[in-house]
This record gives C-alpha cells, sequence and structure tokens, in this order.
C-alpha cells in the first residue's frame, strides 16, 4: 500500500465527529473544534537523514530551516495562519551543544519569518548509528476564509500553480519560501475551490485533488513553468511533474475568478494557468505536439 492508501485506510477506522473534528484525516491540516467559536488546526510532518536531506551536504541550519518550511507550507495549502510549533529531535551518535544550536537556528529562522513561534518539543539520542531524524508538529488558525481543501474541485475549473516548478534534485528544495502569504492573499482575492501544496509533485498531488473531489483533469504542457533548475535535468517536463518538493500552490478555481485573478495579481510570485478540471475521472495531459496522454503519477512516494 502507498501513502495515500494506507491514510484512507486510516480515516476508515474510525469516523470522526464532523462537529468536534470539522477536518479530520486526509487533508493538508485537521481542524479539531475548541469552541463554539474557535477551532484550531494541526499538521505534522518528519523528516530523515538520507531522504529528505543530506547532512553530509546540508547544514543543520538549512535543516532545521527545512523542517519548519515543510509544515508553515501545509498552513499555506490551506490559507491557514501559522500559530506556533513542537519539534521533535532523534539525535545521532555524537551530536553535539553547537550542532543542536546550529539546528535551532534554521528552525527560528523559518518560523520568524511567518509568525510561527517554537513553543517547545522533545529531545532524545540514538545509541546506536540510526540516522538523525527530525519532525515538526505545528498548529495554525482559520485566515479570512474557511480553510481550503482538496475535496472541492468542480468541473469547468482552471487550474492554477504559483512559482516555477522542477529541480528539486539539485538543491532547491532546501532553501524555498513556503507560500504562506500568497496564499492568503489569492484567498482573500478569488473564490478557491480546491487547493493543495506541491510536495510530492504535480502528478501525485494533482492525482489528491482528482480524487478528493471525484473529477478529472488536463493539464497543458506547454502552460507549465519550469524552473531554471527543472530545465538542467535532462528530461524538464517529467521533472516539473514528478521531482516533488517543489511547495508550490496548485489549486482550482471557477473559470471568472481564475480571469480576475490572473488579470489583479500583483504579488512577486507568477501564477500561471496549467489546465482545467473535467468530468472524466482520469488525469491526461496535452503533449507539445498536440497529443493526448493519460498523466501517469509518478511522484515522490513516502512508503516505496
Amino acid at each position: 500500500m502507498g501513502e495515500d492508501e494506507i491514510t484512507a485506510w486510516f480515516a476508515q477506522q474510525r469516523r470522526l465527529s464532523g462537529e468536534d473534528f470539522p477536518i479530520g484525516v486526509g487533508d493538508d491540516m485537521a481542524e479539531i473544534r475548541l469552541s463554539e467559536a474557535a477551532t484550531v488546526l494541526i499538521t505534522t510532518d518528519m523528516l530523515l537523514d538520507g531522504v529528505h536531506f543530506d547532512l553530509g551536504k546540508a547544514t543543520l541550519r538549512q535543516v532545521g530551516y527545512k523542517a519548519m518550511a515543510v509544515s508553515l507550507s501545509d498552513c499555506a495549502a490551506m490559507a491557514t495562519v501559522p500559530v506556533g510549533a513542537v519539534v521533535s529531535v532523534a539525535l545521532a551518535k555524537g551530536f553535539d551543544e553547537e550542532q543542536l544550536k546550529e539546528l535551532h537556528g534554521g528552525i527560528v529562522e523559518a518560523g520568524d519569518k511567518y509568525g510561527c513561534a517554537l513553543v517547545g518539543g522533545d529531545i532524545t539520542s540514538w545509541r546506536g548509528d540510526e540516522p538523525f531524524a527530525i519532525s515538526v508538529a505545528m498548529l495554525s488558525r482559520r485566515g479570512a476564509t474557511e480553510p481550503i481543501r482538496r475535496s472541492g474541485a468542480k468541473v469547468g475549473d482552471a487550474i492554477c500553480v504559483t512559482g516555477a516548478l522542477g529541480g528539486a534534485l539539485l538543491g532547491k528544495h532546501s532553501e524555498f519560501e513556503p507560500r504562506v502569504a500568497e496564499a492568503l492573499k489569492i484567498a482573500a482575492m478569488v473564490s478557491l475551490n480546491a487547493m493543495i501544496d506541491l510536495s510530492d509533485g504535480l502528478s501525485s498531488d494533482l492525482n489528491r485533488i482528482c480524487k478528493a473531489s471525484g473529477v478529472g483533469a488536463v493539464i497543458d504542457s506547454s502552460r507549465i513553468p519550469i524552473s531554471d533548475e527543472g530545465q538542467k535535468m535532462k528530461d524538464p517536463l517529467a521533472s516539473a511533474l514528478n521531482d516533488g518538493e517543489d511547495f508550490e500552490l496548485l489549486f482550482t478555481l471557477a473559470e471568472g475568478e481564475s480571469e480576475k485573478l490572473l488579470k489583479n495579481w500583483d504579488g512577486d510570485v507568477p501564477i500561471a494557468r496549467i489546465g482545467w478540471v473535467t468530468e472524466s475521472g482520469k488525469m491526461e495531459i496535452k503533449m507539445p505536439d498536440g497529443q493526448m496522454r493519460d498523466l501517469e503519477v509518478r511522484g515522490y512516494e513516502h512508503l516505496g
């Protein structure tokens, strides 16, 4: 079973009260009702040395920054406002005080950028040669709108992305900027139907929107913005579709709303319309030669 299949299995094991848990298993964040007037959203991400970063190449500051930025990107995916985080680390053998301080520096650097305080955590240490691991649990609150879920895409919607895709394998993934401010600004300007952050690749994350919404999609390959790093890859289009760790926003909205957004958007991060939502239930891609092909899910698989 892949990540999506096992997550769906978890969700089926216990039906959560929609009153107490407005958003449950299967989205970028879960939402818990605290009172009639207040809710909190929560996400967690674990990063492993040798999988999500390489401590032989990355600095501990970069690792701490990325660990926080990944969870901040989940907040952006639902247009919520980060509040605070707790961080747990499993230290590799021989880890010293100065290394821990460097890691802390990266964590608070990312958090301070987006108003997300480090409020606690846990530290433990391996006895053997096991690799370093870091886990972030982050809390956020609703922004000016309802949290944007994966499941609201509608037939006829435009499909848009922020920024440029591809090239994470060349190091782009270690210093990215989570699109927290952009998500909140977009959600304030127009009505969004579905949104997700591109953590595992366009092909995989678009598939998650399609499955959650019960729709299909067509992507125009000529409209996909490919990063400078992605252009250096052997197959730039494949890199943009499948490499993952772009941490850009992928969202759908009604045709009229997309025209309004593209006309009035003045943010520093560009937005591109790359396709449209269909009723086919499958994903397709229009190739540069005009041929239509099935879009295969080939993004990163966490349990592969």
